[in-house]
This record gives C-alpha cells, structure tokens and sequence, in this order.
C-alpha cells in the first residue's frame, strides 16, 4: 500500500495549487512521476492511476490544472464536459500550465525519496497534451500521453522535448481525428526526437478509464503493462 496525502504548491505566478500525491512504500530513493488530470479534474479515476504508479514503485504528484478557476478538489462527472468543464478548459494556456508543471517538478526535487534525475509525466486527455508539454519544458527521463487531444495544437514544441515520448491513442477515437495524430507524430520525427507511437484499432477516446462508457478493459491492460515497461527502462523502478 502507498501513502497518500494533498499537498499544496505555491505557483511562480503568486497562484496555490492543490496536488495529490502517492508514495511507494519503499524507503528509496525512487523515480518521480508528474500525473496530469484529464478535463474533469483529480478525481477518484486520477487518484486511482496516482495510487497504481505508487504500488508499482513511484513518487507521485497530480496537480489540480485548473486551479486559477476551480475551487480545490473540483471533480466534474464525465457527463458534463460542456456545462461544467468547459469554461476551465478554456480558461488554461500554456504559460500558466508551464509554471504549474514547474511547481510540480519543483516539489519532487525537495523529496529526499526521489531520484532527481529521473522524474517522468503521463497525462490522460487534456493531461496527455499536457504531458507533451511538460517534455518540452522540464528534463524528463520519460514521458507518456494518453489520447492527448489538441497536441497537434502545441507540435512546435517538438523540438523542445527532452526524454523519449510514449503515445497512445484510440483508433475508434472521433475526438482526435487521423490527421491530428500524423501531424503529431511527423513533428516529432521532423525534430528528430525518440518516440514511440500506439494506435490500438479497437479502442476509443477515455478507453483507460474504468468511470467513463469508453472504457475498454483489454485496451487498457495492455496500454498500461507497455506504460510500466517502458517507466521501468526509462526511470528505473
């Protein structure tokens, strides 16, 4: 069992974020991972994740995104994207989240558990694009993106990432259409940067998220021992 607790950041920008974290019960030193909330917020399917990644020999923090126009401990029901998750959706922007992904990487250097040198991201959604981001402006050693809708909007940063990036998408994904996924992938190759690409045919956008209809349990199992593979060559646990 990993112990688990909120902890509260102080972002470059004057802003508090709220952030849960889950710790091995290993005495260390251990690798970091940063995890990155979908639209609807750190919920009990991201503490989940936060909680597994922990089990399986990490130090976890999961910052609240939308901390500048949430209330903390906002969760949203996967039914309201439009009405309740929206206006923070569109509230972020990427030099905001930039610092939020700083404080996070921050605070895992000032754990004496964790292996400064080996810190990764994984995002689901929002997160994953997210994730993208934070390979472009943090040293990460590794660095993961679950159906990460609107990468194909930040594709400049490719030349910016810093660590091997691990995508997955749903081939039965409407939200992230083919072209988005190519125009990704071919910036990543352009920038000469290390990747690896998964498009599982048979899955949908949400398919690792056991709260949402597009759950697919295969799908999921087979994304997540490939994410812990590669976590585990990349950082080490």
């Amino acid at each position: 069992m990993s112990n688990q607790n909120f902890v509260t950041l102080a972002v470059a920008d004057g802003t508090e974020m709220r952030a849960y974290t889950a710790f091995p019960s290993s005495t260390g030193p251990v690798p970091g991972i940063i995890l990155l909330q979908e639209a609807f917020g750190v919920n009990h399917h991201i503490r989940s994740v936060a909680d597994r990644l922990a089990a399986a020999g990490y130090a976890v923090i999961a910052p609240e995104l939308f901390h500048r126009t949430a209330a903390p401990g906002l969760e949203i029901d996967y039914a309201n994207f439009g009405t309740e998750a929206m206006p923070h959706y569109m509230a972020i922007n990427n030099d905001d989240l930039t610092s939020d992904l700083q404080a996070a990487y921050a605070w895992l250097q000032t754990q004496p558990l964790v292996k400064a040198e080996k810190i990764g991201s994984i995002g689901f959604c929002l997160g994953g694009r997210v994730s993208f981001l934070a390979n472009a402006v943090l040293p990460l050693a590794a660095a993961v993106s679950y159906y990460g809708g609107g990468t194909h909007t930040i594709t400049d940063r490719a030349k910016d990432l810093h660590a091997t990036h691990l995508f997955f998408w749903g081939g039965l994904d409407e939200h992230i259409g083919k072209a988005d996924i190519n125009q990704v992938i071919e910036a990543v190759e352009a920038a000469n940067k290390p990747y690896i690409n998964t498009v599982i045919s048979y899955a949908d956008h949400g398919f690792h998220c056991d709260a949402r209809a597009s759950y697919h349990p295969e799908a999921a199992k087979e994304a997540w021992a490939l994410t812990l593979a590669f976590f585990g060559e990349k950082l080490g646990a």
